[in-house]
């Protein structure tokens, strides 16, 4: 694959992961249960809370912008500022997510769960993605950032 169709395919999953988080809003509860956010969100969330909504568009803001960044990489958008920065730490963020099962079986064990792997395994492929279109866009993407 080029490296413009990584980023391209890197967007795609960040946006799709973003839908997700609003998806989780609008499901409620028993979404937020699901979906790993623990029970202090559900909670939160069944009592009528803000916060969970809250924090769940900030998270899903964010998936949409590292979705521009990796647009942005590929060429489909205007350049973002500090754009090879910026896609370096989305890969680092999501690669070092994809390791939390090893630091949470180092020092909580306990909370190993389901989620807590396939989690990991998805956000494994999605900063693979960001990583290879990065380095195969890097002489491509020269200038500030």
């Amino acid at each position: 694959m080029q490296d413009r169709t990584w980023l391209i395919v890197a967007g795609v999953l960040s946006a799709i992961a973003a839908l997700a988080h609003l998806a989780v809003i609008a499901g409620g509860p028993d979404w937020y249960r699901f979906f790993g956010a623990g029970e202090g969100m559900a909670r939160a969330a069944e009592r009528g809370e803000l916060r969970p909504a809250l924090i769940t568009v900030g998270i899903a803001a964010m998936l949409f912008l590292w979705a521009a960044y990796a647009f942005s990489g590929a060429g489909l958008i205007p350049r973002l500022p500090l754009l090879r920065t910026g896609l370096v730490l989305i890969s680092a963020v999501y690669l070092l997510r994809a390791l939390a099962p090893a630091g949470i079986a180092l020092f909580r064990p306990a909370l190993l769960s389901p989620f807590v792997w396939w989690s990991s395994a998805i956000v494994l492929v999605y900063g693979l993605a960001y990583a290879i279109g990065t380095w195969g866009a890097w002489p491509r993407l020269s200038g500030a950032g």
